[in-house]
């Protein structure tokens, strides 16, 4: 289907809502997996923790290693000792940060706001785009250690329940803060299964992309090439680089480990497909006729209807394929979205 014709709504499926896993399982690799073939459509069902079976000698997984910040403040506006919440959206400079304020009509610049019993303050700078807010903090000590005590996790918005654990919202190779959603297709591993994966000689590859909160903003625009993509921040490292150009060279297969992953090698390979050390704002919009450059399998979770997530599964295995996939993953009774089951298209 020429890229030109796909309507937002080519992307549609019926999701029951008690599919959408409100909880994270007790052990994180007893996930269910679909194996999906992008070349067949064939279909076949499978437990996360087997995913070393169906990995090879000289692939290279490819993992996002961001990590979430608690960057759900909740407060009060100390003019008035109004409600409020705030969510960090992207550090400007210093103690400056783009935010998410709720309710946001009354928060104009001068606006002071108190959270934690002062622990922390912040004054409201600006207003920028979307309605966002500039808002400088001011606090002692170090402000991750505060955020730490204060914030809560980002959850999206189609869950609903308190997590009890912050940690089950972090990969277990999380290293650098900057996220305001978890890559979700990682929550799956396991230190140990991550060994195993090792010990069979698969390669590991970490790359950075500071996953922001438009990965959930539905698309609005009937046709899909007049969507704005959101920007976020990449990084890749030399050897990260040199992993993944290896295993290419060697015709040994490349697999990210969610979509984040494969957005970030995507945008900063060259025509070749070849990589090296970058970093930069990426707004690559991937769907179906788009020509992969460095991807040849995709581990991820089940995403929402008619989002750009689908459309970028839909690119690599096609729409058809992906569709009737996620039919067999409702009827199987697959449970969706973040804390949900996972899919490797390969």
């Amino acid at each position: 289907m020429e890229a030109s014709g796909l309507k937002t709504a080519d992307f549609y499926f019926d999701l029951p809502q008690e599919l959408i896993a409100q909880d994270p399982l007790e052990d994180r690799s007893s996930s269910r997996l679909l194996m999906l073939d992008k070349n067949t459509g064939e279909i076949r069902h499978e437990v996360f923790r087997n995913i070393a079976d169906y990995l090879e000698e000289g692939d290279c997984l490819v993992l996002n290693n961001t990590k979430v910040l608690p960057a759900r403040l909740l407060g009060v506006k100390a003019e008035t000792g109004a409600a409020v919440e705030v969510l960090l959206l992207k550090r400007r400079e210093g103690d400056v940060w783009e935010t998410l304020v709720k309710p946001g009509r009354k928060m104009k610049p001068g606006a002071h706001l108190v959270f934690g019993d002062g622990i922390l303050k912040a004054e409201v700078l600006d207003v920028v785009e979307e309605g966002n807010r500039l808002i400088r903090f001011s606090y002692q000590g170090i402000f991750e250690e505060v955020l730490d005590s204060l914030g809560e996790m980002p959850l999206p918005p189609y869950i609903t329940h308190k997590l009890k654990d912050k940690n089950r919202y972090q990969t277990v190779y999380a290293k650098y803060d900057g996220s305001a959603a978890a890559p979700t297709a990682g929550l799956h591993f396991t230190e140990e299964l991550l060994r195993q994966i090792e010990e069979k000689g698969v390669k590991l590859a970490y790359v950075t992309l500071h996953v922001g909160l438009g990965t959930f903003r539905p698309v609005k625009a009937d046709n899909i090439l007049e969507h704005h993509m959101h920007s976020e921040y990449y990084q890749i490292t030399d050897q990260a680089a040199k992993t993944i150009n290896e295993t290419k060279k060697s015709g040994h297969r490349v697999i990210c480990v969610g979509t984040t992953s494969c957005r970030t090698i995507e945008s900063a390979a060259n025509a070749d497909g070849m990589l090296k050390e970058c970093c930069g704002d990426t707004e690559i919009f991937i769907y179906p006729g788009y020509q992969f450059k460095v991807l040849d399998g995709l581990i991820t979770n089940f995403h929402l209807p008619e989002s750009t997530l689908v459309m970028l599964v839909s690119a690599l295995a096609g729409r058809e394929n992906v569709l009737s996939a996620y039919q067999k993953a409702i009827e199987e009774r697959y449970r969706f979205f973040s804390f949900g089951d996972a899919m490797f298209i390969s």
